[in-house]
């Protein structure tokens, strides 16, 4: 009686586990387990359990089946256009998600000629609750302008930036940027004042805002005192003048050091007479005031000049 119990429960036990290692004669691995999304900021990605064999690499096959496919195409699967096939444990849907409409999704193992049978996400995926987080800035001064630059989120995202002057009842701005990652001008600040700015993101795609991020703030320094500008402005009008004047003054000191004007006595002119002729044609009654120099009788030096003058 007990070998019975025992050998009927050895062939249910059987005919159990045959489905789960044959189909159509190919024996398949177990499906990946633990499949769920993760959605920030509108990127989905699909994460999944491995699926272990000893020193072998296991291939994963991704699909997904939109409203439109589950009601007008039969229920037809579309692979994923990133991750079929892929060898991580994860894969990137963003693209694949189109329309704010339920998306069921699914994957399976595939070793050489073995295949895992389709391990489906529990409840379909809509892209509408993904979750929305503050996006990251930079606030920066440039002079006395206020600058921001916004993490690039993508095309379907829109900032609303808010800024303002801190001081009591001070008035809060709001402006829309788009896209991110670009600088983008704010205000003109005025000297002395500290200035916040703080950011949340709208996503018209789903209708749905982030929280604002943490106030960020910047001081202005203050501009120099009237008196004090006055005073650079004379100074640096002294210098433009005294400068020049300065160095022609020093070229006139150093050409006369190296090259000293010699006055001579008035009896030169007579001696010169030995080097010099006159330029036109004179007579005897007539006082000739115009004289030619020939430089090749002329001395070379003083030395010579002196010894002419002798």
């Amino acid at each position: 009686m007990v070998l019975e119990e025992i050998a009927a429960s050895l062939m249910w036990f059987s005919y159990a586990l045959i489905p789960c290692l044959l189909t159509d004669g190919v024996a398949v691995l177990p499906a990946p387990q633990n499949i769920s999304v993760q959605s920030t900021n509108m990127k989905h990605v699909l994460t999944w359990s491995p699926v272990m064999v000893p020193e072998e690499i296991v291939y994963y096959s991704v699909e997904y089946q939109g409203e439109y496919e589950s009601l007008y195409m039969s229920h037809i699967w579309i692979p994923s256009s990133w991750c079929s096939p892929t060898t991580g444990l994860e894969c990137d849907i963003t693209d694949d998600i189109t329309a704010t409409v339920p998306y069921n999704l699914r994957v399976r193992a595939t070793l050489g000629s073995q295949t895992s049978a389709w391990s489906t996400l529990k409840h379909p995926f809509n892209r509408n609750s993904t979750t929305l987080i503050p996006p990251g800035m930079e606030v920066t001064k440039d002079g006395f302008h206020l600058v921001i630059k916004l993490e690039d989120l993508g095309p379907q995202f829109e900032f609303f930036v808010a800024y303002w002057r801190r001081e009591p009842g001070a008035k809060e701005h709001v402006k829309v940027v788009r896209p991110g990652g670009i600088p983008m001008h704010l205000e003109t600040m005025e000297p002395g004042a500290t200035y916040c700015v703080k950011a949340r993101t709208f996503v018209k795609a789903i209708g749905r805002y982030s929280a604002f991020s943490q106030a960020e703030c910047v001081k202005v320094q203050e501009s120099l005192p009237l008196a004090l500008a006055l005073f650079a402005f004379v100074g640096f009008m002294l210098v433009l003048v005294v400068v020049p004047f300065s160095v022609w003054k020093m070229g006139r000191l150093l050409r006369r050091s190296c090259c000293p004007v010699v006055v001579l006595p008035d009896t030169l002119p007579a001696r010169l007479s030995l080097f010099m002729a006159p330029r036109e044609t004179c007579s005897q009654t007539q006082k000739c005031k115009k004289w030619e120099i020939h430089p090749e009788t002329f001395p070379s030096s003083k030395c010579q000049l002196l010894v002419a003058l002798q």
